[in-house]
């Protein structure tokens, strides 16, 4: 057993939404998260800029005590998976739990992945698929406003705009007859509802921020690393820069009241 928080950390708020899953499956753990809203979104980024980051990122939660360290965010899962593997504890991203659940749902072989500018650049989720199952064609879209409309509270189903950009960014993807989508932002899934109503309903979503927290999880179980069954969980959320728009999308998207409850760090310390 091992009382030590997971750490969790993304660009913004969408790594929320492995926060919100871990929630659900490890009721007992205690998570520390971390988005770095002074510096969102890390997608528009240089490669370079977008390792610095991840790097300043990772050492803060290290220095926490963190049990192992959940990058939330696909854009450093793209760009920094090197950077992670070299930490002194456990580290996981959501590019290999996301693109194995896509292989497994997959009926036609058509897969689409839509994320930042920097994870299709980098095709980091083509190459994950096409180790799984070489026979998959994978169709990638970058999807740059999604961050911004997210993080600035465009978030409902109604949101006209949100539907709009959506509708630009989806059309060639559902051209090509995809039957699975990853979700290859965490920040998506929280406009999934927009995202389903443009796709239709035979096109299956794959949650990247679901998927990384279940691969968390097993990570866990592994290495005899799960928290006692009894103990009470616990969750300490640190911003970059205080916004309050992040603490009512998180406060929606988590189902509690945040108020008091994020803290702000300077991460150019780290």
């Amino acid at each position: 057993m091992d009382n030590r928080p997971i750490g969790v950390f993304d660009s913004g708020l969408g790594g929320l939404t492995a926060v919100k899953e871990l929630m659900r499956i490890l009721p007992h753990e205690r998570v520390l998260y971390f988005g770095d809203t002074g510096r969102v979104p890390y997608g528009s980024r240089g490669r370079e800029t977008i390792r610095r980051y991840a790097a300043q990122d990772m050492r803060f939660l290290v220095q926490h005590d963190v049990k192992v360290v959940l990058a939330a965010c696909g854009t450093v899962s793209s760009t920094a998976r090197d950077i992670g593997e070299s930490l002194a504890v456990p580290y996981l991203d959501v590019l290999r739990p996301t693109a194995q659940a896509a292989v497994r749902q997959t009926k036609n072989g058509r897969i689409g992945v839509i994320g930042t500018a920097a994870t299709i650049a980098s095709g980091s989720y083509r190459r994950e698929i096409l180790t799984l199952n070489p026979a998959i064609q994978v169709f990638e879209q970058a999807c740059p406003l999604f961050v911004p409309l997210v993080e600035n509270g465009f978030v409902a189903p109604q949101e006209e705009i949100t539907r709009l950009v959506a509708q630009r960014y989806l059309a060639p993807i559902r051209e090509r007859g995809v039957d699975t989508l990853i979700l290859g932002c965490t920040h998506y899934p929280i406009i999934s509802a927009t995202i389903r109503s443009v796709m239709g309903r035979n096109v299956t979503l794959i949650d990247s921020g679901r998927e990384a927290a279940i691969g968390c999880r097993e990570m866990l179980r592994a290495n005899g690393l799960l928290n006692a069954a009894d103990a009470t969980a616990e969750y300490h959320y640190y911003v970059s820069d205080f916004d309050e728009g992040f603490r009512q999308i998180a406060g929606l998207l988590l189902g509690q009241n945040l108020n008091g409850q994020v803290e702000r760090i300077d991460i150019e310390k780290y």
